[in-house]
Protein backbone atom coordinates (compact mmCIF):
# COMPACT_ATOMS: atom_id res chain seq x y z
CA UNK A 1 0.00 0.00 0.00
CA UNK A 2 2.98 2.11 0.81
CA UNK A 3 5.18 1.20 -1.73
CA UNK A 4 7.49 -1.93 -2.01
CA UNK A 5 9.90 -0.92 0.77
CA UNK A 6 7.86 0.59 3.56
CA UNK A 7 7.49 -1.47 6.68
CA UNK A 8 3.84 -0.47 8.55
CA UNK A 9 2.89 -0.61 11.91
CA UNK A 10 -1.13 -1.91 12.10
CA UNK A 11 -3.18 -0.13 14.55
CA UNK A 12 -6.62 -1.97 14.26
CA UNK A 13 -9.56 -0.35 16.36
CA UNK A 14 -13.21 -2.28 17.49
CA UNK A 15 -15.81 -1.89 19.94
CA UNK A 16 -15.36 -3.66 22.85
CA UNK A 17 -17.48 -7.25 22.09
CA UNK A 18 -15.52 -7.71 19.10
CA UNK A 19 -12.20 -7.66 21.20
CA UNK A 20 -11.71 -11.40 21.36
CA UNK A 21 -12.18 -11.44 17.24
CA UNK A 22 -9.54 -8.71 16.79
CA UNK A 23 -7.33 -10.48 18.64
CA UNK A 24 -7.36 -13.39 16.37
CA UNK A 25 -7.23 -11.18 13.43
CA UNK A 26 -3.52 -10.26 15.07
CA UNK A 27 -2.65 -13.69 15.77
CA UNK A 28 -3.23 -14.22 11.60
CA UNK A 29 -1.43 -11.57 10.78
CA UNK A 30 1.47 -12.18 12.54
CA UNK A 31 1.19 -15.83 11.36
CA UNK A 32 1.16 -14.38 7.87
CA UNK A 33 5.05 -13.14 8.55
CA UNK A 34 4.56 -10.26 6.05
CA UNK A 35 8.19 -9.37 5.48
CA UNK A 36 7.34 -5.11 5.76
CA UNK A 37 4.45 -5.62 8.82
CA UNK A 38 6.84 -4.12 11.97
CA UNK A 39 3.55 -4.56 14.46
CA UNK A 40 0.25 -5.23 15.06
CA UNK A 41 -1.66 -3.12 17.78
CA UNK A 42 -5.36 -3.69 18.95
CA UNK A 43 -7.70 -1.73 20.39
CA UNK A 44 -10.95 -0.63 21.47
CA UNK A 45 -10.53 2.93 22.72
CA UNK A 46 -10.14 5.13 19.95
CA UNK A 47 -7.67 8.07 21.20
CA UNK A 48 -5.11 5.32 22.12
CA UNK A 49 -5.88 4.04 18.51
CA UNK A 50 -4.85 7.17 16.38
CA UNK A 51 -1.89 7.40 18.76
CA UNK A 52 0.67 9.05 15.99
CA UNK A 53 -0.87 7.13 12.84
CA UNK A 54 0.07 8.21 9.29
CA UNK A 55 -2.71 6.55 7.61
CA UNK A 56 -6.17 6.51 8.79
CA UNK A 57 -8.24 3.74 6.77
CA UNK A 58 -11.95 4.63 8.19
CA UNK A 59 -13.86 1.56 7.97
CA UNK A 60 -16.69 1.44 11.32
CA UNK A 61 -19.92 3.27 10.75
CA UNK A 62 -23.55 1.99 11.25
CA UNK A 63 -25.11 1.00 8.76
CA UNK A 64 -29.24 1.18 7.67
CA UNK A 65 -31.29 -1.56 8.76
CA UNK A 66 -35.07 -2.38 7.95
CA UNK A 67 -37.19 -0.19 9.19
CA UNK A 68 -34.77 2.24 10.48
CA UNK A 69 -35.41 6.31 9.27
CA UNK A 70 -32.70 7.58 7.16
CA UNK A 71 -32.48 10.29 9.73
CA UNK A 72 -31.64 8.22 12.87
CA UNK A 73 -29.11 6.64 10.95
CA UNK A 74 -27.28 9.72 10.06
CA UNK A 75 -27.50 10.73 13.78
CA UNK A 76 -25.29 7.14 14.97
CA UNK A 77 -23.16 7.95 12.29
CA UNK A 78 -23.01 11.67 13.23
CA UNK A 79 -21.96 10.74 17.11
CA UNK A 80 -19.56 7.79 15.37
CA UNK A 81 -17.56 10.55 13.54
CA UNK A 82 -17.55 13.73 15.67
CA UNK A 83 -15.98 11.37 18.13
CA UNK A 84 -13.53 9.78 15.86
CA UNK A 85 -12.77 13.05 14.53
CA UNK A 86 -11.91 14.47 18.04
CA UNK A 87 -9.48 11.25 18.64
CA UNK A 88 -7.67 12.26 15.54
CA UNK A 89 -7.34 15.51 15.55
CA UNK A 90 -5.91 15.11 19.22
CA UNK A 91 -3.53 11.78 18.73
CA UNK A 92 -2.90 11.54 15.06
CA UNK A 93 0.23 12.68 13.19
CA UNK A 94 -0.23 16.04 12.16
CA UNK A 95 -0.16 15.35 8.51
CA UNK A 96 -2.28 12.51 9.01
CA UNK A 97 -4.16 10.92 5.82
CA UNK A 98 -7.69 10.06 5.98
CA UNK A 99 -9.84 7.85 3.88
CA UNK A 100 -13.42 7.22 5.31
CA UNK A 101 -14.83 3.82 3.72
CA UNK A 102 -17.78 3.46 5.93
CA UNK A 103 -21.26 4.62 4.61
CA UNK A 104 -22.13 7.08 4.24
CA UNK A 105 -18.98 7.64 2.93
CA UNK A 106 -18.67 11.26 1.47
CA UNK A 107 -20.88 12.73 4.61
CA UNK A 108 -19.20 10.37 6.87
CA UNK A 109 -15.79 12.62 5.81
CA UNK A 110 -17.76 15.61 5.94
CA UNK A 111 -18.63 15.08 9.45
CA UNK A 112 -14.82 13.83 9.99
CA UNK A 113 -13.75 17.58 8.57
CA UNK A 114 -16.34 19.59 10.30
CA UNK A 115 -15.29 17.98 13.29
CA UNK A 116 -11.21 17.94 12.80
CA UNK A 117 -10.71 21.93 12.18
CA UNK A 118 -6.98 21.15 12.77
CA UNK A 119 -6.57 18.14 9.99
CA UNK A 120 -6.22 20.14 6.47
CA UNK A 121 -9.09 19.53 4.50
CA UNK A 122 -7.29 17.65 1.44
CA UNK A 123 -5.92 15.31 3.71
CA UNK A 124 -9.47 14.04 4.39
CA UNK A 125 -10.96 11.73 1.65
CA UNK A 126 -13.31 8.91 0.96
CA UNK A 127 -13.07 6.28 -0.90
CA UNK A 128 -14.67 5.56 -4.76
CA UNK A 129 -11.72 3.96 -6.04
CA UNK A 130 -13.65 1.15 -5.41
CA UNK A 131 -16.59 2.28 -8.13
CA UNK A 132 -13.61 3.63 -10.53
CA UNK A 133 -11.90 -0.14 -10.00
CA UNK A 134 -15.77 -1.91 -10.45
CA UNK A 135 -16.07 1.08 -13.92
CA UNK A 136 -12.65 -0.62 -15.31
CA UNK A 137 -13.69 -3.93 -14.88
CA UNK A 138 -16.50 -3.88 -16.61
CA UNK A 139 -14.62 -1.80 -19.39
CA UNK A 140 -12.13 -4.56 -19.42
CA UNK A 141 -14.50 -7.56 -19.65
CA UNK A 142 -17.07 -6.32 -22.35
CA UNK A 143 -14.01 -5.31 -24.85
CA UNK A 144 -11.91 -8.33 -23.88
CA UNK A 145 -9.24 -6.50 -22.71
CA UNK A 146 -6.82 -6.66 -19.93
CA UNK A 147 -7.90 -4.16 -17.07
CA UNK A 148 -4.18 -2.91 -17.07
CA UNK A 149 -4.52 -0.83 -20.52
CA UNK A 150 -8.26 0.59 -19.45
CA UNK A 151 -7.94 4.23 -18.52
CA UNK A 152 -9.30 7.35 -16.69
CA UNK A 153 -12.34 6.55 -16.64
CA UNK A 154 -14.36 8.85 -13.77
CA UNK A 155 -16.66 8.95 -10.80
CA UNK A 156 -18.63 11.97 -10.01
CA UNK A 157 -20.12 12.89 -6.80
CA UNK A 158 -21.77 10.10 -4.24
CA UNK A 159 -20.26 6.99 -3.34
CA UNK A 160 -24.38 5.69 -3.80
CA UNK A 161 -26.52 4.73 -6.62
CA UNK A 162 -26.56 8.46 -7.89
CA UNK A 163 -22.60 8.53 -8.84
CA UNK A 164 -21.74 9.09 -12.35
CA UNK A 165 -19.53 6.32 -14.12
CA UNK A 166 -17.69 8.43 -16.56
CA UNK A 167 -16.12 6.98 -19.30
CA UNK A 168 -15.92 9.92 -22.53
CA UNK A 169 -12.43 10.37 -21.64
CA UNK A 170 -11.65 7.17 -21.02
CA UNK A 171 -9.17 4.74 -23.10
CA UNK A 172 -8.66 1.30 -24.29
CA UNK A 173 -5.42 0.48 -25.25
CA UNK A 174 -5.39 3.98 -26.29
CA UNK A 175 -8.47 3.92 -28.27
CA UNK A 176 -11.41 5.82 -27.06
CA UNK A 177 -13.72 3.43 -25.08
CA UNK A 178 -16.61 4.47 -26.94
CA UNK A 179 -15.15 3.43 -29.94
CA UNK A 180 -13.74 0.48 -27.99
CA UNK A 181 -16.94 -0.66 -27.25
CA UNK A 182 -19.03 0.32 -30.10
CA UNK A 183 -22.29 0.31 -27.98
CA UNK A 184 -23.21 3.63 -26.80
CA UNK A 185 -26.80 2.06 -25.31
CA UNK A 186 -25.25 -0.19 -23.04
CA UNK A 187 -22.30 2.68 -22.22
CA UNK A 188 -25.43 5.25 -21.59
CA UNK A 189 -27.35 2.43 -19.97
CA UNK A 190 -26.53 -0.91 -18.26
CA UNK A 191 -22.95 0.05 -17.76
CA UNK A 192 -24.22 3.25 -15.28
CA UNK A 193 -26.58 0.98 -13.35
CA UNK A 194 -24.50 -1.99 -13.51
CA UNK A 195 -21.05 0.12 -11.88
CA UNK A 196 -23.98 2.20 -9.90
CA UNK A 197 -25.96 -1.13 -8.27
CA UNK A 198 -22.57 -3.42 -8.09
CA UNK A 199 -22.74 -3.30 -4.34
CA UNK A 200 -26.31 -4.65 -4.02
CA UNK A 201 -25.97 -7.09 -6.44
CA UNK A 202 -23.05 -8.45 -4.38
CA UNK A 203 -24.92 -8.50 -1.16
CA UNK A 204 -27.48 -10.17 -3.23
CA UNK A 205 -24.78 -13.03 -4.79
CA UNK A 206 -22.67 -13.59 -1.46
CA UNK A 207 -25.29 -12.47 1.50
CA UNK A 208 -22.07 -9.68 2.20
CA UNK A 209 -20.87 -6.64 1.48
CA UNK A 210 -17.94 -6.00 -0.80
CA UNK A 211 -14.28 -7.14 0.84
CA UNK A 212 -11.94 -7.92 -1.31
CA UNK A 213 -12.60 -5.35 -3.73
CA UNK A 214 -12.77 -3.08 -1.15
CA UNK A 215 -9.76 -3.40 0.80
CA UNK A 216 -7.51 -4.00 -2.83
CA UNK A 217 -9.02 -0.17 -3.33
CA UNK A 218 -8.44 1.15 -0.08
CA UNK A 219 -4.62 0.03 -0.94
CA UNK A 220 -5.00 1.29 -4.85
CA UNK A 221 -6.44 4.66 -2.99
CA UNK A 222 -3.79 5.38 -0.55
CA UNK A 223 -0.96 4.17 -3.08
CA UNK A 224 -1.78 6.69 -5.51
CA UNK A 225 -2.02 9.26 -2.88
CA UNK A 226 0.99 8.84 -1.80
CA UNK A 227 2.98 7.39 -4.56
CA UNK A 228 1.75 9.06 -6.85
CA UNK A 229 -0.72 8.69 -9.97
CA UNK A 230 1.16 6.75 -12.89
CA UNK A 231 2.09 9.73 -15.85
CA UNK A 232 -1.09 10.14 -18.04
CA UNK A 233 -3.78 8.40 -16.01
CA UNK A 234 -5.80 9.63 -13.19
CA UNK A 235 -8.18 7.86 -10.22
CA UNK A 236 -10.85 8.88 -8.77
CA UNK A 237 -11.81 10.29 -5.28
CA UNK A 238 -14.05 11.67 -2.44
CA UNK A 239 -12.48 14.77 -2.25
CA UNK A 240 -13.44 17.92 -0.38
CA UNK A 241 -15.05 20.44 -3.35
CA UNK A 242 -13.09 24.11 -4.22
CA UNK A 243 -15.25 24.43 -6.74
CA UNK A 244 -14.52 22.84 -9.71
CA UNK A 245 -17.14 21.78 -12.19
CA UNK A 246 -19.28 23.99 -10.57
CA UNK A 247 -20.05 22.07 -7.52
CA UNK A 248 -20.69 23.63 -4.10
CA UNK A 249 -17.82 24.36 -2.26
CA UNK A 250 -17.40 22.57 0.79
CA UNK A 251 -19.47 19.27 -0.20
CA UNK A 252 -17.17 15.55 -0.44
CA UNK A 253 -17.47 15.06 -3.93
CA UNK A 254 -15.81 12.26 -6.22
CA UNK A 255 -14.18 13.63 -9.09
CA UNK A 256 -10.84 12.82 -11.19
CA UNK A 257 -7.38 13.38 -9.57
CA UNK A 258 -3.97 13.00 -10.29
CA UNK A 259 -1.81 12.70 -7.23
CA UNK A 260 2.33 13.37 -6.93
CA UNK A 261 4.38 14.11 -3.89
CA UNK A 262 1.67 12.92 -1.39
CA UNK A 263 -1.39 15.14 -2.70
CA UNK A 264 -3.77 15.40 -5.47
CA UNK A 265 -5.18 17.96 -7.53
CA UNK A 266 -8.35 17.84 -9.37
CA UNK A 267 -8.16 17.17 -12.88
CA UNK A 268 -9.60 20.63 -14.69
CA UNK A 269 -10.87 21.79 -18.03
CA UNK A 270 -12.26 18.17 -18.76
CA UNK A 271 -15.62 19.03 -21.56
CA UNK A 272 -18.60 18.18 -19.60
CA UNK A 273 -21.60 17.22 -22.23
CA UNK A 274 -25.14 18.44 -21.35
CA UNK A 275 -26.13 14.54 -20.45
CA UNK A 276 -23.35 14.63 -18.07
CA UNK A 277 -23.93 17.77 -16.79
CA UNK A 278 -27.49 16.85 -15.12
CA UNK A 279 -25.78 13.48 -13.73
CA UNK A 280 -23.47 15.71 -11.70
CA UNK A 281 -26.31 17.83 -10.78
CA UNK A 282 -28.43 15.11 -9.24
CA UNK A 283 -25.63 13.14 -7.16
CA UNK A 284 -24.36 17.11 -6.30
CA UNK A 285 -28.34 17.92 -5.38
CA UNK A 286 -28.26 14.10 -3.42
CA UNK A 287 -24.74 15.34 -1.29
CA UNK A 288 -26.79 18.51 -0.17
CA UNK A 289 -29.53 16.69 0.83
CA UNK A 290 -27.12 14.11 2.77
CA UNK A 291 -24.87 17.24 4.02
CA UNK A 292 -27.91 19.55 5.32
CA UNK A 293 -29.72 16.21 7.38
CA UNK A 294 -25.88 15.66 8.82
CA UNK A 295 -25.19 19.49 10.15
CA UNK A 296 -29.30 19.23 11.58
CA UNK A 297 -28.33 16.17 13.11
CA UNK A 298 -24.99 17.98 14.70
CA UNK A 299 -26.88 21.16 15.77
CA UNK A 300 -29.24 19.03 17.20
CA UNK A 301 -26.62 17.51 19.83
CA UNK A 302 -25.06 20.56 21.02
Amino acid sequence: MLGADQPIILHLLDVEPAKNALEGLRMELVDGAYPLLEGVLTFTDVAAACKDVDVAVMVGGYPRKAGEERKDVMAKNVSIYQQQASALEANASKDVKVVVVANPANTNALILAENAPSIPRENITCLTRLDHNRALGQVAERTGSHVGIVKNVIIWGNHSSTQYPDVNHGTVGGKPIRSAVNDDTWLNGDFITTVQQRGAAIIKARGLSSALSAANAVCNHVRDWVRGTPGGSWTSMGVVSDGSYGVQRGLVYSYPVTCAGGKWKVVQGLPIDGPSRERLRVTEAELVEERDLALQCLAEKK
